[in-house]
C-alpha cells in the first residue's frame, strides 16, 4: 500500500508560479482552500488577474524561482498588494527527476512554501534596484569603450602604425593627437613627435617617428573616425550617468565618503558596490552572511571529519567583480594590512586565491563601516607579524609550563626608566 509523506505545514496559505517567459503557472494551497492550479499570461492585465486571484483567496506568502528577468514584472505587480513574495535560488528548490513539468513545479514550490522549506533571496528596495540598473549600465558602457580602443588598435596594427609597441596608452593625450593627425590624412612629420612628445616617454623621437609611418588608407580612416566617434558617445552618457548616481547617493555622502578611506576602493567602486549590497547591513546577521552572499566566503567542504579546500560560492557576480579589482588596487598600496595580507598568501597559496581573501577583508571592512558607522580603522602592515609573534610566544610559553617550569618573559633589552 502506498503511502504518501506530508510535511508539518508552517505557512497558512501559499502560492507557488513557475514562471516562463509568455506564461506562468500558479497552484494555490493551504488552510482551507483546495489545492488548484491555474495558468496566466505575462502581460500587465493577465498578472492583475493573478494578484485579484489571490486576494480572494486571502493567500498570504507566494514563491518563484528567480528565472532570469522574468520574475521580476510579477514581483512588481504582487508585492505592493501586501502579499509576501519570496524569490528563491533554482538550484535550491530541485524536484525529483522524471516529474518536471511546469504544472509539477508550481504544486512542488507551494508545498515547500507550506513546509517552510525555503529560504528566500535578498531582494533590495526599489531605490537599490533602481541605482543598480544605473550602475550596471554605466559599467556595460566602460567595458564598451575598452572594446573600441582594442578595435583601435587592430586597425592601427592593420595599417602598420605601431604606436601599441612605443605607447603604453594608445588612447592618451599622446596618442590622441597622433591618431587624429593621421585620421585626417596627414603624414605625421618629425615636427607633429615635438609637439607631443615629453619625458614619460621610454621611446625615443626616432622610434615614434618610425612607429607612425604606416600605409593608411581611406578605409583606415573611416573606420579610425567612425570608432572614435562611438567612444565620444558612450564618454557623453557615463558623464550623464555620473550625475545621476551622484545626486541618487547625495543624500549618503558621509557612508560613501568613509568607504573611500578603504585602501582599493575609490568613487566608482564604491557606488557600483553600494548599489549591490545596499547600505542597510542590517539586512546581514553578520559579516559572513553578507560574504557568503556576495561570494567571496570560503565553501564548506568536510567529509570523515577532514576539512578540504572549499570553493566560493556564485553569489553576486557583479559585487565580486568590484570586490577583485579593488582587491588588486588594495594589493599595490604599500604599507596596508591589505598590502602585506597579499603578498603574504601569494607566497604559499598563489595570486588568485590570496586576491579572494584580500576581497574577503574589504568586504568584511565595508560591512563594519556601515553597519557600526564607524571610520575605517587601518591596521598597518605589520599587524599580522604582530599576530604571529604574540601567538608563537604564547604557544612556547604553553609548552614550557607544560614541562613543569615556571616561566615569565622578559625582554632581552629591557628600556629603563626614565631618569634612572
Amino acid at each position: 500500500m502506498e503511502s504518501q509523506v506530508s510535511f508539518n505545514q508552517v505557512v497558512s496559505r501559499g502560492c507557488g508560479i513557475d514562471v516562463h517567459k509568455k506564461m506562468l503557472v500558479a497552484t494555490i494551497s493551504g488552510e482551507g482552500l483546495n489545492t488548484e492550479t491555474r495558468e496566466f499570461g505575462t502581460v500587465t492585465r493577465s498578472l492583475t488577474e493573478l494578484k485579484d486571484w489571490l486576494l480572494e483567496n486571502r493567500v498570504t506568502h507566494v514563491v518563484m524561482e528567480s528565472t532570469g528577468v522574468y520574475w521580476k514584472p510579477v514581483y512588481h505587480v504582487l508585492e505592493p498588494s501586501g502579499l509576501t513574495v519570496w524569490i528563491v535560488n533554482a538550484r535550491h528548490v530541485k524536484n525529483v527527476p522524471g516529474h518536471k513539468t511546469d504544472k509539477q513545479d508550481s504544486r512542488w514550490l507551494c508545498k515547500l512554501l507550506l513546509a517552510g522549506l525555503l529560504k528566500p533571496s535578498y531582494i533590495p528596495p526599489r531605490e537599490q534596484r533602481e541605482l543598480r540598473d544605473l550602475t550596471r549600465y554605466r559599467s556595460k558602457l566602460v567595458q564598451d569603450i575598452s572594446s573600441n580602443k582594442n578595435r583601435i588598435i587592430r586597425i592601427l596594427e592593420d595599417c602598420n602604425v605601431k604606436l601599441s609597441s612605443v605607447l603604453s596608452d594608445t588612447s592618451g593625450v599622446t596618442a590622441t593627437r597622433l591618431i587624429d593627425k593621421l585620421c585626417q590624412g596627414k603624414e605625421v612629420t618629425m615636427g607633429d613627435i615635438e609637439e607631443v612628445y615629453h619625458k614619460k616617454i621610454e621611446a625615443t623621437k626616432e622610434e615614434l617617428f618610425e612607429a607612425c609611418n604606416g600605409y593608411i588608407t581611406d578605409h583606415h580612416i573611416y573606420l579610425l573616425g567612425t570608432i572614435r566617434g562611438d567612444n565620444h558617445h558612450l564618454e557623453s552618457l557615463i558623464r550623464d550617468l555620473d550625475e545621476k548616481i551622484k545626486h541618487a547617493l547625495a543624500p549618503y555622502e558621509n557612508a560613501l565618503e568613509r568607504l573611500r578611506e578603504i585602501p582599493g576602493l575609490n568613487r566608482k567602486s564604491v557606488e557600483d558596490l553600494i548599489a549591490e549590497i545596499g547600505l542597510d547591513m542590517d539586512v546581514f546577521p553578520n559579516e559572513n552572511h553578507l560574504s557568503s552572499w556576495v561570494g567571496v566566503s570560503p565553501g564548506n567542504n568536510e567529509s570523515a571529519g577532514k576539512k578540504k579546500n572549499g570553493r566560493t560560492t556564485h553569489g553576486n557576480k557583479q559585487a565580486k567583480s568590484i570586490l577583485s579589482q579593488s582587491a588588486w588596487a588594495a594589493s599595490r598600496t604599500k604599507g596596508t594590512f591589505y598590502h602585506a595580507r597579499y603578498h603574504r598568501l601569494a607566497a604559499r597559496r598563489g595570486k588568485k586565491r590570496a586576491i579572494v581573501a584580500v576581497a574577503h577583508s574589504i568586504l568584511k571592512s565595508v560591512y563594519h563601516v556601515l553597519k557600526d558607522e564607524v571610520p575605517y580603522n587601518e591596521l598597518g602592515a605589520d599587524y599580522l607579524n604582530s599576530r604571529v609573534e604574540a601567538r608563537r610566544k604564547r604557544y612556547l610559553k604553553a609548552e614550557l609550563e607544560k614541562m613543569g617550569y615556571c616561566v615569565e618573559l622578559v625582554p632581552h633589552n629591557p628600556v629603563s626608566p626614565a631618569g634612572s
